[in-house]
């Protein structure tokens, strides 16, 4: 029994042995132990430990180089509870390439319910802006559908209605594209740009 004991003691650290700070970077990444844990993960658990050993290697620096005490870079800093962080446009405009607009609309539906609010992805009223600016050109249709989801969150965006407004105009949509233009004024009065793309396309509109 005696030696029994010693053995426990001798192992006790060993079985509940695991960083400290496990419960953070598993908080930080979104995911549960085994996601990199798992035996058929190892190139995870790989990936896991030069993340790791990159942080304090940073951290280190920063405090080598300043006097004053600095905030430390932990895995939060750039994951924001997702296991791979990409910016929000890019990973709809990968998805608008492999599987098209309707995907993509339901792809940002799906992340805004389970993210919103936890800093994970910029879902302000910009990214779908830039991302319909992106595709007007040469996919306006898809242009419109995004822009029109942005509607939905930011109906009082008048930049919103001025890109629709640009995407109708690439569809030889005239009346369309002054009809938004319209309402970003209506929005935004004093718009000066907005208000000079409508006379400029009024008035195309009536010497074609």
């Amino acid at each position: 029994m005696r030696s029994l004991g010693i053995v426990f003691i001798a192992f006790a650290p060993i079985a509940s042995a695991q960083p400290p700070n496990m419960q953070a970077i598993s908080q930080a990444l979104g995911v549960p132990c085994d996601y990199c844990h798992a035996p058929e993960n190892a190139l995870k658990r790989e990936i896991a430990g030069a993340m790791i050993a990159m942080t304090r290697d940073i951290n280190m620096r920063i405090h080598e180089a300043t006097a004053i005490e600095a905030t430390a870079v932990t895995c939060v800093t750039c994951h924001r509870g997702v296991a791979i962080p990409r910016p929000l446009g890019d990973i709809l405009t990968q998805t608008m390439k492999d599987k098209g607009v309707t995907a993509a609309i339901d792809q940002y539906r799906d992340l805004r319910g389970k993210f919103y609010g936890r800093q994970a992805y910029d879902f302000g009223e910009d990214t779908l802006i830039t991302l319909g600016r992106q595709f007007a050109q040469s996919r306006p249709s898809d242009s419109i559908a995004l822009l029109q989801l942005n509607l939905e969150f930011y109906p009082r965006s008048a930049s919103t209605y001025a890109e629709i407004a640009f995407a109708y105009t690439r569809k030889l949509d005239d009346a369309s594209a002054i009809a938004n233009l319209e309402k970003a004024l209506e929005i935004e009065p004093n718009n000066g740009i907005i208000r000079g793309q409508l006379e400029q396309l009024k008035s195309y509109h009536r010497a074609r």
